[in-house]
């Protein structure tokens, strides 16, 4: 036994001196089994191989993009059928706040000036574009629709912010400070689609809202019997007990998105229509499920997948 461990003793210490020996050769002066001069040799050699293999990158991409014209719509497009995506989904703003991402719950404090800032300063960002001086309006072609006047190609429809009525502006922190919360609904973009609008009362839904029925009639007798052209919205609690917290609801400027908005073209300047929901004095300290749908005869509502329709809690402590 003395023998053997006195073998792997001298084994061991061969093994030690061969590994410092590979690291540092005193005699040779390498490092890791090459000198100085090899490793400045290999250095430089990959820091040439290197610099050339990003550059042919570079110039690849830049070539890449050369061949893009973000002018021009894509091939596949939704409004003529070459698209996957043929339904139209809805948004929603004030978003929650980022550390609850995924939520869909609008949570604040009421009269508690630091809990609603989050809600009130979303909102105001996201109405910067529809600002009367705003840079995206100015310099473009904008066209007056407001008399129904479908625009011309490479014009857009103006949409300002102050259409907005009642509690839904800027200058009344959206309504969060008077216990009448305002949300901003607005239709996903989907170039080339044209939204087929109810041209009769006959057409309306059995599944419509009868409040929104009601509206749609009033104002087609104020239209010379003609129902105005528009991609209707309604808001409403989701269950029984949640109608019954929900309180009041007004819409402004429209209670629908006015059809000659649309189809979107890509054209600069363009800005979707929006339309502000205005909740009076829902009930304070109960959530409230809520669910707005946007109502036309080619859009589906699918809760499972969220389209034509949005989703939202709204509580108010």
């Amino acid at each position: 036994m003395v023998d053997e461990d006195k073998e792997r003793l001298r084994l061991y210490t061969g093994q030690d001196k061969t590994l410092k020996k590979f690291l540092w050769n005193s005699e040779t002066r390498q490092f890791l089994g090459r000198t100085g001069g090899s490793w400045f040799k290999i250095g430089v050699f990959y820091i040439i191989f290197y610099a050339c293999l990003a550059g042919f990158f570079a110039i690849m991409m830049a070539v890449f993009y050369q061949t893009l014209d973000t002018n021009h719509l894509p091939k596949y497009t939704p409004g003529d059928g070459g698209s996957l995506l043929r339904n139209p989904a809805m948004g929603f703003r004030p978003l929650p706040r980022q550390k609850n991402v995924e939520s869909t719950l609008i949570w604040y404090k009421n009269g508690d000036n630091d809990d609603i800032k989050h809600w009130v300063e979303s909102l105001n960002d996201f109405i910067k574009p529809y600002e009367g001086n705003s840079d995206q309006i100015s310099g473009q072609h904008v066209t007056d629709c407001t008399s129904g006047k479908v625009p011309e190609e490479g014009t857009v429809c103006p949409f300002q912010d102050k259409w907005l009525t009642d509690k839904c502006k800027k200058s009344e922190s959206w309504g969060y400070n008077r216990e009448s919360p305002c949300i901003l609904l607005k239709l996903n973009k989907m170039i080339k689609w044209v939204p087929d609008v109810y041209e009769t009362m006959e057409e309306l839904p059995e599944g419509m809202p009868k409040s929104l029925k009601d509206h749609i009639r009033e104002k087609m007798d104020s239209n010379q019997g003609k129902i105005p052209k528009m991609i209707w919205v309604s808001c409403q609690g989701e269950n029984p007990a949640d109608q019954e917290y929900i309180g009041p609801i007004r819409y402004s400027p429209w209670q629908g998105f006015p059809a000659y908005f649309f189809p979107y073209l890509h054209t600069p300047g363009y800005l979707p229509p929006i339309v502000a929901v205005q909740f009076d004095q829902p009930m304070s300290n109960v959530l409230i499920n809520i669910e707005c749908r946007a109502w036309a005869k080619n859009i589906k509502h699918d809760r499972q997948n969220r389209l034509g329709l949005v989703h939202f809690e709204l509580l108010k402590d």
